[in-house]
Formats: structure tokens, sequence, C-alpha cells
């Protein structure tokens, strides 16, 4: 029984299927995207290979090849092939295959029940599966766009091993429209389409990790270019929607981040609100959003304010949770933080400034004061000598400096007045004239 048609290597050319359907991988080799599951000598490729599999599930979004690696694995293999849908499939159905596989086992074969959009099954439907997939009756391989430690029951969810599959990057996509446009049997090749490669990008960016959405992009496109060159203009008439001007590995993928850094550092809101919408609407990764958000939280703010790092860091995090479209908000709420908090690049410009000083400035050896003394020899060597533990001494401030002689009046760090980090100024001014103050109360001693 198999509810999507033929078996894996069994396709026959049908100009009347979906594109998606007609470029399905028959094999390894034509599998595209997924490469820290199926790299070679990867653990989930050598199951494959050895025809030794176990029980799984296949975690990922729509479109990202959790069909295809299922049918995939039945053309690699020795096994029976058995598809069910969750949203098709009855409960009925499932049993009787459920038997006759159990049947194929013990007569020495074995068989992949795979069971697409396996979160529809209730906890009774997917309890059917359990004493199957524990004799070893089946092989079952359940496909869900939903997290299974909710959707999958657990008695279940401990035999199958989870594999997440990751939504294919814009070079995946291009890749597989590149196959699609040479090929003639399956492909649409014969429709004689000129689709240059910026487009293919497009539709990649577009796409947004899904193949499906690609390729049927790809197919609107070379059946509206009519044999003819494909168009900018026309791609943005077959999607319905005007193109953003954007290329991930180009200028525009650069100027619009710059934009976005430079609005927040301007303290712009509205500006920066435009440029991430402008990054949103392109497709771009937004955990890379995040990631520059996260920067500019401490390049830009620091000190100021420092919760905008922990809200920044907390966006990234609440991002991976929900996803989009939702998780959008959460990154454009932590522009707008940044653009309306108080600013300071002061940590940023001192912690340059100490490296330049290790770069280029003389090598020094680490005060003895300040290093540890675990053994006799050390201490007799002169280790941890006259070092002044602060929380023995009045508003635990010491005269001691911590810096080599060759940098003793050395100074990186100068906050600025703004916002949080004012008071840390006015902290940081008291302590260093109470230190100078001691050590000038020191100094007729040590003459």
């Amino acid at each position: 029984m198999n509810l999507f048609g033929t078996l894996p290597g069994q396709d026959r050319p049908d100009a009347d299927r979906p594109l998606p359907e007609r470029m399905r991988p028959r094999g390894l080799r034509e599998f595209v995207g997924q490469r820290h599951l199926l790299a070679p000598g990867s653990p989930l490729r050598r199951q494959i290979e050895a025809d030794a599999l176990d029980s799984m599930i296949l975690w990922g979004p729509p479109g990202v090849g959790k069909t295809s690696l299922a049918r995939v694995i039945a053309s690699e293999t020795k096994c029976e092939f058995v598809a069910f849908s969750g949203v098709m499939s009855s409960i009925r159905a499932v049993r009787s295959v459920l038997l006759d596989a159990a049947r194929q086992r013990r007569a020495g074969r074995r068989t992949i029940v795979f069971v697409d959009e396996i979160h529809r099954f209730n906890k009774v439907q997917q309890d059917a599966f359990l004493p199957y997939v524990e004799r070893g009756d089946i092989i079952l391989i359940g496909a869900t766009t939903e997290n299974p430690s909710f959707e999958v029951i657990a008695a279940l969810l401990s035999r199958a091993k989870v594999y997440t599959l990751k939504p294919l990057s814009v070079g995946d996509l291009v890749a597989l429209q590149r196959t699609a446009l040479l090929d003639s049997e399956r492909g649409i090749a014969g429709l004689g389409a000129d689709v240059p490669e910026a487009l293919l990008h497009s539709i990649g960016i577009h796409a947004g990790g899904d193949a499906r959405v690609a390729l049927l992009a790809l197919d609107r496109l070379a059946r509206a270019a009519d044999g003819g060159q494909a168009t900018e203009e026309l791609l943005a008439d077959v999607l319905q929607r005007r193109l953003p001007r954007y290329d991930k590995a180009g200028d525009r993928h650069f100027d619009l981040i710059s934009a976005l850094h430079k609005s927040v550092r301007s303290s712009d809101p509205d500006a920066a609100l435009y440029w991430l919408a402008c990054m949103l609407e392109a497709g771009e990764d937004r955990i890379y959003i995040g990631r520059r958000l996260v920067r500019m939280a401490s390049e830009d703010i620091g000190l100021a304010d420092p919760r905008a790092l922990e809200m920044a860091a907390a966006a990234v995090d609440a991002f991976r949770l929900v996803g989009e479209p939702e998780g959008d908000l959460f990154l454009a709420q932590t522009a707008v933080y940044l653009a309306v908090a108080p600013k300071s690049d002061a940590v940023y410009k001192a912690l340059n400034d100490a490296r330049s000083d290790v770069r280029s400035g003389p090598s020094v050896d680490v005060p003895l004061h300040l290093r540890n003394a675990p053994t006799r020899l050390m201490r007799e060597q002169g280790y941890g000598a006259g070092y002044e533990h602060a929380h023995s001494f009045e508003g635990a401030v010491v005269a001691m400096s911590c810096l080599p002689d060759e940098l003793r009046n050395r100074r990186y760090y100068e906050p600025t007045d703004r916002g949080i980090e004012d008071r840390i100024r006015r902290r940081l001014a008291a302590i260093r004239s109470a230190r100078s103050r001691l050590q000038e109360q020191r100094r007729p001693k040590d003459s």
C-alpha cells in the first residue's frame, strides 16, 4: 500500500505531475541538502548504505526533503516500502498493513512503514505502531513538521531516533532548480526557457528553504517565459509580489545590514525598522539578523544599558523557539529598544586599545604578586608576594596595581556620561581616586 504513488526508482516521467514530485531524488547521489545527516561517514548514511536501519522520526519544516529522504531510503535498501498519510489513512488500513508486515517479517522480509504527518495521528492511532516497532516487525519512519516531543507519544519516541532536517540553503535551492532546468526527462528542459542564475537565486531567497516552493515558482516562470528569456519583471509577476533587490552574498546584503546597524547607532528607530523590514521581506536568515543585533547591543550600547545585550540574546532564543512569522516581531522589538537606548562604545574602544597594546606593545610577564603560588618553590621565587586581597581592605580598594610596570598608568576604559554608564563613571572615578590616595600614602615608606 503506497499512498504516494510508485516507489523510488520506479518513477515514470509524467508531465502532468507537479515539478517537485517529478524531481524527487531517486537515490542518495541525487539528494540535495541535509549534509549534517547524510554526509559520507555520518551515522544515518552508514545505516542506509549497510541496510541496517532503525526506526526514526524526521522532523523539519515543509519542503526540506522528509518524504524524499524516506523514499531514498526505500530505494537504497532491500526493504518493502509502505507509505501512509496522517491526513488520509484510517486506523483500519494501518492495522491491516502492520499485520501483513509482521507476516513478511516471519518470512524473512523487512518492511519500512513511512507515516507522513505522523503528528496527525492521535495517541490511540500511534499506539497501534508500538508493538510492531518493539518486535522489529517494521522499521517506522515518521515525518512531522511539529515538535515530536509534544506530538509523538513517549513510548514510540523512545524507540525511534529523531533526525532534525533543516531548511535548504539558497545554494541548495539553486542547485535543485538548475538540475530541473537541464533535465529533459523529468524536468523542464523541454520548455526551452533561459533563466539567468540571478533569478534562480531570487527564487531561492523567496522560497525560504522550501524546495517545493522553489520548484513550483521555477516551473511557473519557465512556462511564462514561453521558450524565451526570463526577466525580473516576469518573475515578480509570477510570484505576485515585488522582488526585493537582495543578494545574500553581494553588496545589497551588506548595505542593508550596514544601514540597520548605523540606524540603531544613530538612535533612529524608524529607519531601523525600515531596513529591518527590507531584510525580512528579502528572506534574510533571521538568526543572522539576531546575531548582528547582539553585536550592536555590546558594540554601540554596552554598559550604558546592560539590559540591551540581555534583550538581544533573549530575542534570538525566542525566535528559535517560535520561528517565523511571529518571531520577526522579537527582532523588531529588539531593534527599536537598541535604537532608543543610551549609546556607548567605551568598552568596544577599550578592548581595541588593549588588543593594540598586546599586539604592538612590549612583551610583558604577569607581575609576580598576581601569580598563583601553589608550591613552596614558587613561593620562594616570589610568586604571590605582595598580593593584597581586596575584601580585606576598606571599600575593597587596594593600592596595588594589577597592570605590568610597563603599563602602570595606562587607562583603557573611559565610561561616558550616558545611561547607566554615568553611574559607572562616577564609581570608577571614586575607585581611582581612592587608589591614588593609598598609593600616595605608601610612597614615603617605600622611599
